[in-house]
């Protein structure tokens, strides 16, 4: 259960909503050490336009947690997963989900779920040099 915000258009970008989130999140005692963030993406950027593309910059919230303004709540529900931990700049993740679409699938004898992929951030990037940053990638899969 994830409290944050809609983004829309480069997924590159989505820091920008990360960075109002948190503002919001530490006005409320949301961050500290065990604050989790994470980003789902629900458009696969190879077929559609970058201007239409969405977004949601979220972090893990308790099961009574209400959003407030333009906050909202997305629920992942349970769901088997690939994933892939990627060790690097954001800018590189591309090779993640490579990785995990090209390489891993096709001989997986498995196939992608309806649900949409996400990424939890490990560390803070803000403490790190982006070689450091660490970024748990996550492909849903079908029952």
């Amino acid at each position: 259960r994830l409290a944050g915000l809609a983004h829309k258009g480069d997924y590159n970008q989505i820091g920008k909503a990360f960075d109002t989130l948190f503002a919001w999140a530490g006005a409320r005692g949301l961050l500290g050490p065990q604050t989790r963030s994470f980003g789902v993406y629900y458009d696969d950027p190879d077929s559609v336009p970058e201007r239409d593309l969405r977004s949601f910059a979220g972090v893990l919230v308790g099961p009574d947690f209400a959003a407030s303004g333009d906050m909202s709540i997305v629920e992942l529900p349970e769901m088997m997963t690939a994933s892939v931990v990627h060790k690097g700049p954001y800018a590189e993740l591309k090779s993640a989900y490579r990785h995990l679409y090209q390489t891993w699938l096709p001989t997986s004898g498995r196939e992608p779920g309806a649900l949409p992929c996400f990424e939890e951030y490990l560390n803070n990037p803000r403490a790190l040099p982006p070689t450091e940053w660490l970024t748990k990638v996550s492909m849903p899969l079908a029952a």
